[in-house]
């Protein structure tokens, strides 16, 4: 309830349940991919880039070489998010390629983090493209999965972005206090 983008990309309709126990129950669900939607809304965006990241990482025999090249310049622009060569090089090979492959949606999620300037003034930034991106990279690399592994894979993955979710709480908190 506290993110209405998210509605935008899911079915499920919003609970007063807190987040994890929500997450846990979209995967139980029907459609247990929306758990996959939620996460990328539920992360911090660098996280969500971090986690979607690591999510492919698990597929590279599913990936092709260009995947695999993007891949890893997310993995460095994820250790140095404040470089701005990092940034160009993964905004510039995204910007390159048509968003129709996992990595090509995580390296567009890495491009748009923390880009307000370009959205704050206009509808996109409600939007939150970047969580948008990262739903579409991780499913579109579950998608490449074979069938009788899909909900395995697809159960590690959210267990993983719920995880970083609980480490990241963790974070806010200490900073807080």
């Amino acid at each position: 309830m506290a993110c209405p983008a998210v509605s935008r990309d899911m079915v499920a309709r919003p609970t007063e349940q807190p987040s994890i126990e929500f997450c846990r129950a979209l995967l139980a669900g029907r459609v247990p991919e929306e758990a996959i939607t939620f996460c990328a809304y539920l992360l911090p965006e660098r996280a969500a880039v971090w986690w979607a990241h690591e999510c492919l990482s698990h597929l590279t025999v599913l990936l092709d070489r260009r995947d695999q090249e993007l891949l890893a310049l997310v993995r460095d622009w994820v250790s140095e998010p404040d470089s701005a060569h990092h940034r160009a090089e993964v905004s510039k090979a995204a910007a390159g390629m048509p968003p129709t492959t996992p990595a090509v949606w995580i390296a567009l999620a890495a491009g748009w983090h923390g880009n307000s300037a370009a959205m704050e003034t206009s509808a996109v930034s409600a939007l939150q493209p970047a969580a948008r991106a990262v739903s579409a990279g991780v499913l579109a690399g579950l998608a490449r999965v074979a069938l009788e592994d899909r909900f395995s894979v697809l159960s590690a993955f959210v267990e993983m972005g719920i995880q970083m979710a609980e480490i990241e709480a963790l974070r806010q908190s200490a900073d807080a206090n």
